[in-house]
């Protein structure tokens, strides 16, 4: 499932708007984020507005080979206001701004990104794709710091998994372990595989139909699940594991250098 530039942007607002409503329940911003160890609420709030606003900067300076140096010293100096109502404001401003970011670049517009090689790409619809994800699963954890855990939308989740492995996991550094695959479900009906050897890391979707030999490890789950574990907000072994469990512990291990 591939979203629509329109669409997430769309939902980076509708998930940051559901994040401050959940902020705005909570008995008290000092609530600590389970999660996110060591965080409170005020915590990641921070977090999350504060790298709102420097994706906004980092699209809207265009092609790039590094973050924006005014970015990235206001991000360092970051200090949201305490209190709760203007706090929530400044997070709507923050979103707001890379919102605005977005729109005027479109989704073509190249950026400096951190995920370099991979297979996502350097360009604004790859950051608004990947700032749909941060968002959801930020808010998954203030839902969780208060008890309400909630899953996943489903229309983040079915783009979330392939965003996860285009992004955060492939790589043309070479795999150092025994070549392999992984393969992921989702019980909505759409598959990945993730392959791995010493050209790197690739992920695929499989067709419905797919007949590719047996791989290593095939996990199955809702696509939530599958997401939540990906993040390591939920163990693997709540979903339905079948292979080398081991895998999953060796590519979490895994930090290659491009």
């Amino acid at each position: 499932m591939t979203l629509e530039f329109s669409d997430l942007r769309r939902l980076i607002d509708e998930r940051s708007t559901a994040f401050r409503a959940v902020v705005a329940s909570a008995p008290s911003l000092d609530v600590r984020v389970p999660t996110c160890p060591e965080w409170t609420l005020f915590d990641l709030v921070q977090h999350l507005g504060g790298g709102d606003r420097f994706w906004a900067a980092v699209v809207a300076a265009g092609p790039a080979d590094a973050p924006p140096a005014e970015a990235v010293a206001a991000r360092a100096a970051l200090e949201a206001p305490r209190e709760r109502e203007t706090l929530l404001a400044w997070l709507a401003e923050s979103t707001r701004m890379l919102l605005n970011a977005l729109g005027d670049a479109g989704p073509e517009r190249g950026c400096w990104t951190w995920w370099g090689a991979s297979q996502s790409p350097r360009t604004a619809g790859g950051v608004a794709r990947h700032r749909v994800q941060e968002t959801t699963v930020h808010t998954y954890d203030v839902q969780v710091a208060l008890g309400v855990p909630k899953p996943l939308p489903d229309e983040v989740t079915l783009d979330g998994v392939d965003e996860f492995l285009s992004t955060c996991v492939a790589t043309p550094a070479a795999w150092p372990h025994k070549p392999t695959t992984i393969d992921f479900h989702a019980t909505e009906g759409l598959s990945w595989r993730l392959t791995l050897d010493g050209d790197g890391a690739r992920a695929t979707r499989l067709p419905a139909d797919a007949t590719e030999a047996a791989p290593g490890l095939s996990v199955t789950g809702t696509a939530s699940e599958l997401i939540l574990s990906l993040y390591d907000r939920i163990p693997a072994a709540s979903l339905q594991l079948a292979g080398d469990a081991g895998l999953l512990d060796l590519l979490r291990a895994w930090e290659p250098e491009e």
